[in-house]
């Protein structure tokens, strides 16, 4: 098995690098026909592997919700092959879209140029989470050189198409498809490892509370050089009210919010400046264990904020600024709890009596994982034959908004050094899009295979006995 993967790895680069060229942004304001070409792709890559007949390869937009208009998810890619003679069935979790790219004047090279330096791929996406994707695929391929078809383990590929953008289809997709999704273990690929050498078991993920804060003080724009002084512009309470929200070592200030208590390992200030790319002279913030700070206690960070540009600033009071806060929320405090807590914060601090609205809303709980069932084993005696260690158990800072476990194992990828239905109303079936055929192999992209196999990371959810390693367990087939 190790010679097959060793061996396609140029082929697993390559088709990591076509992936990479997509500009599969999935929010709303940018062209959903990348996206869609994204889920094309994945679904030929899925049939690339053997281990899927064309017929069990969809891809699928699901509603958003039961209103009226319909308002169609981005496509996902699902795919589906039975288990057979009592073995147990595997999920395979990955996304193919990404984040906007922001500034490209700010990369270094084209965002959506995979590019080669040494043995890293730079490129959006070329990590979070098109890696996780070939990830899956590459040990998919694997498998089926190594057994063929004869391989009695059921296998469910679900590669979402809308992560990034809040995964807003996810709730009817998991309802039309509960079937079809059904598994004894899944595996997420879409997380962190502890180091290029060290791969990680995740066993925890802080939740998510999004929203826009607007706040509105005047009726209209007013020269700054007749009223400033006396008529408050909109940005001096937003900036107040969103320095409430932390204390002077930059803790979250806000009463309601919650922290977990849990051993964690050892990580000094120093090593967080250099994980974190802190410039110099820069001080972390929040108290207690570094890695407390960034997997059991709360967070907030300001994500943007809609004001004129520094080019295009005149003299005048702003009337309206808004900004986009993220909330991260403490395994094992409800996300709704720790939104109204927000809220009730930001009501009770509003200065000046400035018009507060929030709007736009989004939520997801996080979770803690028992690590006792079988699969953690299996996960920890595959890192210690391949890797020569035991795979160490991690928490995550980031929420699993698939809710189904958390996250990531990939192939030269992540590591510390990358930067329902309403009543009355019938629930609307997913659009279906047929899968391509499958595609003619990629081309060959240099790189060192050794090194890009060691980051190699598999985790469970909390839901299920255990996971099995990528590779499947022996007694699978």
């Amino acid at each position: 098995m190790r010679e097959q993967v060793q061996g396609a790895l140029p082929t697993t680069i390559a088709d990591l690098s076509a992936l990479v060229r997509i500009p599969s942004v999935s929010w709303s304001a940018f062209d959903e026909s990348h996206v869609l070409a994204s889920a094309r792709a994945v679904a030929d890559l899925a049939l690339s592997t053997g281990v899927f007949a064309e017929d069990q390869v969809e891809i699928i937009r699901s509603a958003i919700s039961d209103d009226e208009p319909l308002e169609l998810g981005q496509p996902a890619v699902l795919a589906v092959r039975p288990a057979r003679n009592g073995k147990p069935t595997v999920m395979l979790y990955a996304h193919h879209d990404v984040q906007p790219q922001g500034d490209d004047a700010l990369w270094e090279t084209p965002p959506f140029e995979p590019t080669l330096r040494g043995d890293r791929l730079y490129g959006r996406g070329a990590s979070d989470d098109k890696a996780g994707v070939m990830t899956h695929i590459a040990s998919l391929r694997a498998i089926h050189a190594q057994f063929g078809d004869d391989l009695d383990l059921g296998v469910v590929l679900f590669v979402e198409g809308e992560e990034e953008f809040g995964s807003r289809s996810f709730r009817t997709f998991l309802a039309d498809q509960k079937e079809r999704l059904a598994a004894d273990v899944i595996v997420v690929a879409d997380s962190d490892n502890w180091s290029v050498d060290v791969p990680s078991i995740t066993v925890s993920l802080r939740g998510n509370v999004t929203f826009k804060l607007t706040l509105t003080t005047l009726e209209h724009a007013s020269h700054s050089g007749m009223f400033g002084g006396a008529a408050p512009d909109a940005m001096i309470p937003m900036v107040k009210l969103l320095a409430s929200l932390h204390d002077d070592a930059g803790s979250v200030a806000v009463d309601g919010l919650t922290s977990y208590e849990a051993d964690v390992p050892a990580r000094t200030d120093d090593e967080l400046a250099v994980d974190a790319a802190l410039v110099e002279g820069v001080r972390p913030i929040g108290t207690g264990e570094v890695l407390s700070r960034m997997w059991f206690q709360p967070s907030i960070t300001v994500t943007g904020m809609d004001v004129p540009s520094v080019a295009n600033a005149s003299n005048t009071l702003l009337p309206t600024v808004s900004a986009r806060v993220s909330v991260r929320v403490a395994p094992g405090q409800p996300a709704t709890e720790a939104y109204a807590a927000v809220e009730r914060h930001l009501r009770a601090h509003v200065p000046f009596g400035a018009r507060m609205e929030i709007s736009e809303p989004d939520s997801g709980d996080g979770f803690l994982v028992d690590t006792a069932g079988w699969a953690v084993q299996e996960a920890r005696t595959a890192m210690r034959e391949e890797l020569g260690c035991r795979g160490g158990r991690t928490g995550h800072r980031r929420l699993d908004p698939v809710r189904l476990g958390p996250r990531r194992g990939v192939p030269g990828g992540p590591d510390p050094g990358h930067r329902g239905g309403g009543p009355g109303h019938p629930r609307p079936q997913p659009e279906r899009v047929a899968a391509p055929r499958r595609p003619a192999p990629g081309h060959r992209v240099r790189g060192d295979p050794a090194r890009q196999a060691r980051d190699a990371q598999l985790t469970v959810p909390q839901s299920t006995p255990g996971a099995v390693n990528r590779t499947a367990r022996r007694d699978a087939r």
